[in-house]
C-alpha cells in the first residue's frame, strides 16, 4: 500500500478525529483492568469515549483469545461499544485489505503484552503497520501498549537481555521496533523487576538513546508536540547517558562498565509537562535537563 492510499484512507474514515494531535499510552504492564481503571480509562477517553471504535491487536501473545476476552471485557466495561479483535496469525494476514480496513477505522490502537519479537515479526514493515503511522500522524489517533506492547513502541526495541544487580557489557540487545517513538527505548515492569541495571547496560552502549523505565500499572501519556503525563500507581525513569564517561570500549563482554554522569528522572503518577509550560504539575516549571527529553518524545514526525 502506497502513502497516497494510506493518506486517502485516513482522510476517508478518520474525519472526526480532524485537527487531534494523537497520543501514545506506554503502560508498564499489568495495568488494573478490573477495579478503578484509571489507565485504560484514559486510554478510552483520548480515543474518543463511548464512541470510540478500539481495536486490540494481540499479536504479541500466545493465548489470543484469552487476551481478547480480558480486554473485550475491561473496554466494555467502559462503555465502548465499537471494539474489535484484529487476529495476525502471519504477516500475509498484516498484509490484508481486512487489517489495513480495520486500522483506518480505528480511534484506538490497542497492543497487549506477550513477546515484542513475536509482534514485531508479525507486523514490522507491514501495511498494517503504515496504516498505524497514518492513524497516529495523520488522524490524531491513540496508539496504547502494555508490557511487550509498550517495548515495541519506540524505533530501537528491547530484544533481549537478562537483569543482573549490575549493568554489563553486551548483556542486552536490541532490534527494530514499530518507531512511533525515535531515539528512546522503553524497558517496561520496570521497578517490580528491578529492570535499572539492564537500561543502565543499554544506555552505556548506545548513549544517543535516552532509556525509559515504566513501572506496572504506570503508563507515560504522549501527546504529539504537546506534552507529557504520568499515570497509575508508579513511576517513570528516565536514564540520560548523553554527557557519560565510559570505558566500554576498553572492557570484555560480560564485565561492568563505569558510567559517570548518568542523569536519572524519576516521573512518578501525577506528572504533568508541556512544552508550552501551560499544564505542568501543580507548582512547577519545566526542569531545563527535561526539556530534550520530552522536545524528543513529543516530536511530531513526518510519515515514514
Amino acid at each position: 500500500m502506497n502513502d497516497m492510499t494510506i493518506n486517502e484512507s485516513a482522510r476517508a474514515t478518520g474525519q472526526e478525529q480532524h485537527g487531534r494531535n494523537g497520543h501514545l499510552v506506554i503502560i508498564g504492564g499489568h495495568e488494573d483492568r478490573e477495579h478503578g481503571k484509571e489507565i485504560l480509562t484514559r486510554f478510552v477517553e483520548l480515543a474518543g469515549g463511548a464512541d470510540a471504535n478500539i481495536v486490540v491487536i494481540t499479536a504479541a501473545s500466545q493465548v489470543a483469545e484469552e487476551m481478547w476476552k480480558t480486554y473485550d471485557d475491561a473496554f466494555g466495561a467502559l462503555g465502548v461499544r465499537q471494539r474489535s479483535h484484529l487476529e495476525l496469525n502471519s504477516r500475509q494476514d498484516a498484509n490484508s485489505d481486512d487489517a489495513v480496513r480495520a486500522m483506518a477505522q480505528a480511534t484506538g490502537i490497542f497492543m497487549t503484552g506477550g513477546d515484542q519479537k513475536r509482534l514485531l515479526a508479525l507486523i514490522g514493515g507491514t501495511a498494517l503497520d503504515a496504516e498505524m503511522h497514518a492513524a497516529l500522524k495523520i488522524r490524531g489517533a491513540t496508539i496504547g501498549g502494555t508490557s511487550a506492547g509498550a517495548s515495541a513502541m519506540s524505533g530501537h526495541m528491547l530484544a533481549q537481555g537478562r537483569t543482573d544487580l549490575l549493568p554489563e557489557k553486551g548483556a542486552v540487545s536490541l532490534g527494530a521496533g514499530l518507531g512511533f517513538l525515535h531515539r528512546v527505548v522503553v524497558d517496561q515492569h520496570f521497578s517490580e523487576r528491578q529492570r535499572l541495571s539492564r537500561l543502565l547496560s543499554i544506555v552505556a552502549a548506545n548513549p544517543y538513546l535516552q532509556g525509559i523505565g515504566i513501572d506496572e500499572d504506570t503508563a507515560l501519556v504522549i501527546e504529539r508536540g504537546v506534552g507529557i503525563e504520568v499515570l497509575g500507581e508508579g513511576a517513570v525513569t528516565v536514564v540520560d547517558g548523553r554527557n557519560m564517561i565510559t570505558n566500554l570500549a576498553e572492557i570484555k563482554d560480560r564485565a561492568t562498565p563505569e558510567l559517570i554522569d548518568v542523569r536519572l528522572h524519576l516521573l512518578p503518577a501525577g506528572t504533568r509537562y508541556s512544552l508550552s509550560g501551560a499544564d505542568a504539575t501543580p507548582g512547577q516549571r519545566l526542569p531545563a535537563p527535561l526539556l530534550d527529553f520530552l522536545e524528543n518524545v513529543t516530536k511530531r514526525t513526518t510519515m515514514s
